[in-house]
């Protein structure tokens, strides 16, 4: 229904107010949002490969490229969209997500990247589910489900996954730094730096001071086993949290639209603001000397780009599902596509137990996802 008539100023909205109908009403705009949660998935699961081993120390360096990125996705969408408005609400869902990723690097060096990935998949879940369906910081709750039921009982197998995952133990934890590879071939960071510190007559005992060592390495696997589970659902709770300010703006702000890719700048702006304030105070923390690793920039540019295409096509999921189907299903198959490359590529997870386990939790994620498409 068109209600431009029934608003003397609606002329000056830039977007009609028709927009603002549920978007998820018909068979075809669903089927869209399914194929943009298979874009997110696929993405989110892989767009940590290329840098899970170059060195990026302490992972400060690392999330202000990733974010920079991140932020030239966003300025291509918003390109594309027309220059929407822009709502800073949006960037503090940006904030959020870049706080819990400022913690990605300790997880994968704790942990792993299939383990890691599974734990803060499972945070996010939940948390993302329950504020999207029960309205949680001034949402609407969301219950527009063929079948109530299925929906409960998919994220019910949700509290069940990380509980599984926590038997399953990684590789990870026991293997000193010193004996991880990189995954491209060539000149490694303490080459580099050693290489710099004789062309400028530095003190060559500086270079082990660059390298990939960082306060994780000091742990005992115990630790780091804790600590890294810890952090992960740290990560996933922000991340849960992230489209919270996005869906406040649409469902409060006036002339707002339902298209999520109208919010996709503002949102990636917050994660660019937010990851260069926290650079600048690492690098007043480390007296103007931070860890920088210039053989990481171009796999961690490719691992931010992954990640923005898969951040955007997951807005579109939200707009064409609703949260609380989205959520489930976007946060469970990542972590699936990530155990696999764990497995079969980086060997993270191996003995016929931990398969085992994790098999067993691949079919819980899997149904849940499923039970979760089904309920819609």
């Amino acid at each position: 229904m068109n209600t431009t008539a029934s608003h003397p100023n609606a002329t000056t909205t830039i977007v009609p107010l028709v927009t603002l109908q549920p978007s998820n009403s018909t068979n075809d705009e669903a089927y869209i949002g399914f194929i943009a949660a298979t874009i997110a998935c696929v993405f989110f699961g892989t767009n940590l490969v290329p840098v899970k081993r170059v060195d990026t120390g302490d992972g400060m360096f690392f999330q202000w490229v990733f974010c920079s990125a991140v932020w030239c996705v966003g300025l291509v969408v918003n390109v594309i969209q027309g220059y929407p408005t822009f709502y800073p609400i949006s960037m503090l869902g940006g904030f959020l997500w870049c706080t819990g990723n400022a913690v990605t690097v300790p997880i994968l060096k704790t942990i792993g990247l299939g383990m890691g990935m599974l734990f803060w998949a499972s945070a996010n879940l939940l948390t993302g589910w329950f504020s999207g369906r029960f309205g949680w910081f001034g949402l609407k709750p969301q219950d527009r489900f063929t079948w109530p039921a299925l929906d409960y009982v998919g994220v019910a197998l949700g509290f069940l996954r990380p509980i599984l995952f926590s038997f399953v133990k990684s590789d990870v934890m026991d293997k000193p730094a010193t004996e991880r590879s990189p995954l491209l071939a060539g000149q490694t960071t303490e080459s580099y730096q050693g290489t710099i510190n004789t062309r400028y007559g530095r003190d060559t005992t500086t270079a082990h001071e660059q390298s990939d060592h960082s306060w994780v390495d000091i742990l005992s696997p115990v630790q780091k086993r804790i600590l890294g589970i810890l952090m992960a659902l740290f990560a996933g709770s922000m991340y849960g949290f992230n489209f919270a300010p996005v869906l406040y703006a649409q469902q409060h702000y006036e002339g707002a639209t339902d298209n999520g890719l109208d919010y996709v700048f503002a949102h990636f702006s917050g994660i660019y603001a937010t990851s260069t304030l926290y650079f600048i105070l690492y690098a007043i923390y480390m007296k103007n000397r931070p860890k920088v690793f210039p053989r990481a920039i171009l796999p961690t540019l490719l691992s931010g780009a992954m990640w923005g295409i898969a951040q955007t096509a997951w807005f579109v999921a939200n707009q064409r599902l609703q949260e609380s189907v989205s959520f489930p299903i976007i946060t469970t198959g990542p972590s699936l596509i990530g155990a696999l490359w764990s497995v079969l590529y980086f060997r993270e997870i191996k003995g016929t137990r931990n398969l085992l386990i994790l098999s067993v939790a691949m079919i819980v994620t899997v149904s849940g996802a499923v039970l979760t498409g089904l309920s819609y």
